[in-house]
């Protein structure tokens, strides 16, 4: 029996429940924090958990799900799209996060 696949929106809401709360955008090569507007830099993110996904009728509808905690202790999620409609820019935003600032078990893809 195959594993039904769990959408970006399943996960979000878990997280949400669990106090991830806060919505971080992408703008001006900088991830900002929708509610208070601060705009964070890569090495002021940390990366509790990433969740891939691939879009079951269209392989390339594919996107990232990050659970984030920021150096002030702001938890909230990001989602962005990768492969062929990928923004570079965004890409190489978290591409510049510090290795050290992901979880060691942050790529997963169930949640415990």
């Amino acid at each position: 029996m195959k594993k039904e696949q769990k959408h970006e929106t399943d996960y979000i809401k878990k997280y949400q429940d669990q106090g991830y709360t806060s919505n971080f955008l992408f703008e001006a090569g900088t991830l900002l924090d929708s509610e208070t507007k601060y705009a964070y830099q890569p090495n002021e993110i940390f990366i509790v958990a990433h969740h891939r996904y691939e879009g079951m009728s269209d392989p390339d509808d594919m996107s990232i799900l990050y659970i984030i905690e920021t150096k002030d202790q702001i938890k909230g999620t990001h989602l962005i799209g990768y492969g062929p409609t990928a923004d570079l820019e965004e890409a190489e935003f978290f591409k510049d996060i510090p290795k050290a600032n992901y979880a060691k078990n942050a790529d997963i893809n169930e949640l415990t």
